[in-house]
């Protein structure tokens, strides 16, 4: 069975930094490129930060500079940095994975991981 868990959410005051996780599990985890979605209230979804098999990397601009995204293949996982908090940085993170071009394969979703950023 095909799991993604996130981890790390929580309140963090402006200027702060959380680190999110994605543990995958019940696939081959170095075969997928995987992405950060968040979701805020009344907003749609967006892509935040992406990582290919291969490592290389994308940002949405208005974390570009603050959020880093990593992957440790060795440990099924991948991590969001997230430094330099704003509150329009809250919402609901999500972890989405899928296997990387040309390799063919469903879209997996975690359950979300809320993050929340005020004083």
């Amino acid at each position: 069975q095909v799991q993604l868990v996130e981890s790390g959410g929580g309140l963090v005051q402006p200027g702060g930094s959380l680190r999110l996780s994605c543990a995958a599990s019940g696939l081959s985890f170095n075969i997928l490129g995987v992405g950060w979605y968040r979701q805020a209230p009344g907003k749609q979804r967006e892509l935040v930060a992406s990582i290919t098999s291969g490592g290389s990397t994308n940002y949405v601009d208005s974390v570009k500079d603050r959020f880093t995204i990593s992957r440790d293949n060795a440990k099924n996982t991948v991590h969001l940095q997230m430094n330099s908090l704003k509150p329009e940085d809250t919402a609901v993170y999500y972890c989405n994975a899928k296997p990387q071009f040309p390799i063919v394969g469903p879209t997996y979703w975690g359950q979300g991981t809320q993050v929340a950023v005020s004083s």
